[in-house]
């Protein structure tokens, strides 16, 4: 429901190639450390967010998504569903081509809004397995 294969297929193909991961740290067991390196393997540079703002595979952190001094196309959303909107919002006010909820985040309410804006959204799926599945 929140994700079409087009749009899907649109956010990995043709909104751009940087993509800001929220909650990635240098945590190797986080699904974020792993989907991340998923994403670089298929041509994506990932941007680490998190309050650490810890270096990533190869990649410097940033605090938050503000902290970023260049442009993200897509903002990969790895915090609770309760986290989630505010995430979302900022996403907005970067100048986010989409934002992508990773499995089990859900917010409706963020996603109206994050559509609203203009920007392609995703929620409850996961890059590292629509990858594939879409070829």
């Amino acid at each position: 429901m929140y994700g079409d294969d087009a749009t899907i297929r649109r956010i990995l193909t043709e909104l751009g190639d940087t993509w800001a991961v929220v909650g990635l740290s240098a945590n190797e067991r986080r699904a974020a450390y792993g989907v991340s390196r998923e994403l670089q393997r298929f041509g994506k540079r990932i941007v680490p967010v998190h309050p650490k703002a810890e270096t990533v595979h190869g990649e410097r952190g940033y605090a938050s998504l503000a902290d970023i001094p260049f442009d993200v196309d897509v903002v990969d959303v790895f915090v609770n569903s309760e986290l989630a909107g505010p995430v979302a919002d900022e996403a907005v006010a970067k100048g986010a081509r989409a934002v992508w909820f990773q499995l089990g985040v859900v917010d409706p309410a963020a996603y109206e809004r994050t559509r609203a804006a203009g920007l392609e959204m995703v929620m409850d799926r996961c890059p590292a397995i629509e990858i594939p599945r879409l070829g």
